[in-house]
């Protein structure tokens, strides 16, 4: 067997391992790229090797392999690469880059939790080979503004959205205004902003987006509530833009880039439900639904003259009087 046949191999294994339920044969489809033939051929292979593996059918009649949990030296025996260590330090630092350090906190304590596991000496070798590799990468925090969270607030927020918990709090309206809320949280939205997203206990059912940096005094009521099941917080997220959502302003979007920019726009995911069309003369459109018109403008005018608004037409007014013609660099 080949070096790769057997370390992919053991990659299956902590699939197995590691899911409750088992893996099927798409779910090894989706993590090696490969054609359900070839993953079929590699369970085979698995159930020569890995004799312990338990095979069950589940309700849709598909086959799934279960791996025991009982034994802590395997754990030991894998190892933590340098290559993940690295990944893991990245995701530390985006988390302290968009001002999530509850998060940041926690992947610190997996990481700790990790390295505890393994023997000291491999735990030393893959921690310098892993900054070595980090330096190497130049990974740094982007610069940029930004708005340091409230930790407290954030801790509240964090720990209502893990049981879950209805939150009292204060929230300051535009204007200053101070308005008392009562709401059920149901995820955060992160960006140069970070957002609640939350239905009003007495309200009438609608989601609604709060700002952090206008909560004040949020505490945990002590009565939860049932989350509603048909919620997709990612589905929601793509009503707006950026982070603000009006349902006024919610409706197609479509944005045309000239040919001299067509190459570099089609290098943007600007909305995860996109529609991309290259033009007879080289342009570029791009189609989408979604709200937030100044987050848009904000964004458009780094493209100064070289993308026209086809609609809405609120947004082409917006931006028309703000096509710069002398920037030298696009985004």
């Amino acid at each position: 067997m080949s070096y790769a046949k057997a370390a992919d191999l053991l990659r299956v294994a902590e699939m197995a391992m590691s899911r409750y339920d088992g893996i099927s044969l798409s779910d090894l489809t989706a993590e090696f790229g490969c054609d359900h033939r070839t993953a079929q051929r590699m369970m085979r292979s698995f159930e020569t090797v890995f004799t312990q593996v338990d095979i069950v059918e589940d309700a849709d009649r598909r086959r799934r392999w279960r791996m025991p949990r009982l034994d802590h030296r395997w754990l030991q025996a894998q190892g933590v690469r340098d290559s993940e260590l690295v990944a893991l330090d990245m995701a530390i630092k985006r988390a302290e880059r968009d001002s999530a350090p509850d998060e940041a906190q926690r992947l610190n304590v997996l990481r700790d939790r990790l390295l505890a596991a393994m023997p000291s000496s491999h735990a030393r070798r893959t921690e310098a080979d892993a900054e070595a590799l980090l330096e190497a990468q130049g990974f740094a925090s982007r610069p940029g503004p930004h708005l340091p969270p409230d930790l407290t607030t954030l801790g509240v927020l964090t720990e209502a959205l893990r049981a879950p918990w209805t939150v009292a709090l204060t929230y300051l309206g535009a204007d200053g205004t101070p308005t008392e809320r009562v709401l059920e949280p149901y995820g955060m939205l992160l960006g140069i902003r970070r957002y609640l997203v939350a239905r009003p206990v007495d309200g009438d059912g609608q989601m609604r987006r709060f700002r952090l940096d206008r909560i004040r005094g949020a505490r945990i009521t002590g009565t939860s509530f049932t989350r509603l099941a048909d919620f997709d917080l990612a589905r929601f997220s793509a009503k707006a833009f950026g982070s603000y959502h009006a349902e006024s302003e919610f409706g197609p979007v479509v944005w045309r880039f000239t040919p001299e920019t067509a190459d570099v726009a089609r290098q943007f995911v600007f909305h995860p439900d996109q529609m991309v069309t290259d033009e007879p003369d080289g342009a570029l459109t791009v189609r989408f639904s979604a709200s937030g018109h100044v987050e848009m403008a904000w964004y458009l005018y780094q493209w100064g003259d070289q993308v026209e608004v086809i609609a809405p037409d609120a947004l082409r007014a917006m931006v028309a009087a703000h096509r710069r013609t002398d920037f030298p660099a696009l985004p």
